[in-house]
């Protein structure tokens, strides 16, 4: 359980953070960076979140997906030991990937096929949301690179939860802009 009576412990001010662990580690630590991006994503889709009033199962799908943002977050502060025995650590699961699937397919459902590249853009909500896949799929390039460093452990969910998730937005986004009506098209070469 989390209790946070102090907001400020000090224990920072010399450029660390610590980890779930308990180690600290730099602020600038790839995993940090990782979890960091993680929160920023969670941060973006709150936003969007506020201009989807009209539309309480696209605002509940990530609602559901903020929890699991800070699952991730959890399960990226405390990297997996070597033998890690199941439970041990709050960890993202294959059955959260597989309702974000779900969660594509229901939307993008009642979406036409593309015939173009879209640009971020249309409503506000879909703006935000083409903010936040941008924000995710940086979050998903830090953990794809922290997993390739020697003590870097990532678990495969994890970084499956965070592709999946950008795919998501891209179609939420959709959605969002009247279910791709309301799409801004790329024009290549418009404004040689």
């Amino acid at each position: 359980m989390v209790k946070l009576n102090k907001i400020y412990t000090r224990t920072g001010d010399d450029g660390t953070t610590g980890l779930g662990t308990g180690a600290r580690v730099a602020k600038y630590d790839l995993r940090v960076e990782a979890y960091g991006a993680v929160d920023e994503t969670n941060a973006v889709i709150g936003v969007a979140r506020l201009h989807l009033q009209g539309d309480p199962a696209l605002d509940g799908m990530l609602k559901r997906v903020q929890n699991d943002l800070f699952d991730l977050g959890a399960d990226l502060c405390v990297p997996p030991a070597p033998g890690e025995a199941e439970g041990a650590a709050l960890r993202i699961v294959p059955a959260q990937v597989a309702r974000l699937e779900a969660d594509i397919d229901t939307l993008n459902a009642g979406l036409s096929p593309l015939t173009s590249f879209i640009l971020p853009a249309g409503t506000a909500a879909a703006a935000h949301l083409h903010l936040a896949r941008t924000v995710c799929r940086r979050a998903e390039r830090i953990m794809v690179a922290l997993s390739h460093q020697a003590d870097g452990m990532v678990g495969a969910p994890a970084i499956h939860y965070v592709n999946r998730l950008s795919d998501l937005l891209f179609v939420a986004g959709r959605h969002a802009n009247a279910r791709g009506a309301d799409d801004v098209l790329w024009v290549p070469g418009a404004s040689r």
